[in-house]
């Protein structure tokens, strides 16, 4: 039996009028007939085979130049390798994949991609036409389309998802669909988004995709830049020429090492104070350092020798008068 086609219930008619539900019907029994239940259906087909275009539907041939972006940036920027290893595959045996493309609403003869930019972009490269197939979808179809078709390809990174969830969201779109086009639950979203608005939006442009770096550095990150000073040192580390310097793989855990080593300050060391001094119309020259915690004297004359053995005999006696005097001042 030939397997339903990809996305062909999606913007299906109700079976009967929107107002037209049973006796005693519930919401939840009318949102699993109808309209809903075909996007259900055609939905549990796109994310088993999201990755080809099943029999029946229509190649065509169109020009990469009458191709939009999708308008829900779902990467980071380009990757060049893929985007190279698939230009010479499709330059030595074609473009097996068509891409997937819907009519844009607001100009008769253009399309809006819905996934495959890659091979648009390659086809553009090429001077060829890129095969697609055209599906009229909805926007809401179209988001769940996209993500899903990415998600089953496990290409992007947690912090591409991330910011295509907030991309969706800030565009209007309802969390129940953010989570069906990611296939997450309400707790993963609801970290997929913690992340990305708590780290400021400049660190996350420099750390780019960040391939590899899966959801836990990623919080881990988040708690520590919570610390305002964190943030600010995080801002500082990413403008750094050395940080500019380094490969994308290298950026996110040079960060977090700079985030994590330890600043504490220490403390300025009191610069000694210096005295130097003559006695007895030069006789014996006299220098002193003191540092707070501790005190040097020095001496200089031809009696130096003598005069320095002299004082510390009397070092014992001196202290003593020192502590009298000194309580004496405290009375």
């Amino acid at each position: 039996m030939a397997r339903k086609h990809l996305l062909t219930n999606i913007g299906a008619q109700p079976a009967k009028p929107a107002g037209a539900s049973g006796p005693g019907e519930s919401r939840v029994d009318y949102a699993k007939r109808g309209a809903s239940r075909s996007m259900m259906q055609s939905l549990d087909d796109l994310a088993e085979n999201s990755m080809r275009v099943l029999e029946g539907d229509v190649v065509v041939s169109l020009d990469p130049k009458t191709l939009t972006p999708s308008p829900y940036k779902d990467r980071i920027g380009e990757d060049r390798e893929k985007d190279q290893e698939l230009l010479e595959a499709i330059k030595e045996a074609g473009q097996h994949q068509p891409v997937l493309v819907r009519p844009d609403p607001n100009a008769s003869d253009r399309y809006i991609i819905v996934f495959g930019h890659r091979r648009v972009r390659v086809a553009e490269k090429l001077g060829i036409k890129v095969r697609a197939v055209i599906k009229p979808l909805e926007e809401i179809a179209h988001v769940i389309a996209q993500g899903q078709e990415n998600s089953a390809r496990h290409d992007l990174s947690f912090i591409e998802k991330s910011l295509y969830a907030r991309r969706l969201q800030d565009s209007g779109i309802d969390k129940s669909t953010i989570k069906t086009a990611l296939t997450v639950d309400d707790t993963l979203l609801s970290r997929m988004l913690s992340v990305v608005e708590t780290i400021p939006d400049p660190v996350l442009d420099a750390l780019g995709a960040a391939k590899g770096v899966g959801r836990d550095r990623w919080e881990d990150l988040k708690k520590i830049v919570q610390i305002p000073a964190k943030a600010a040192q995080a801002l500082e580390t990413v403008d750094s020429d050395t940080f500019a310097s380094l490969e994308e793989q290298e950026r996110f855990p040079f960060l977090i090492e700079q985030l994590k080593a330890a600043r504490a300050k220490k403390p300025k060391s009191k610069r000694p104070s210096e005295k130097a001094w003559s006695l007895s119309d030069d006789a014996v020259k006299v220098s002193t350092k003191d540092s707070g915690r501790a005190f040097t004297l020095a001496l200089k004359s031809k009696d130096a020798s003598r005069f320095g053995a002299y004082l510390s005999n009397q070092l014992e006696r001196l202290y003593q008068e020192f502590q009298e005097n000194s309580e004496e001042g405290n009375d």
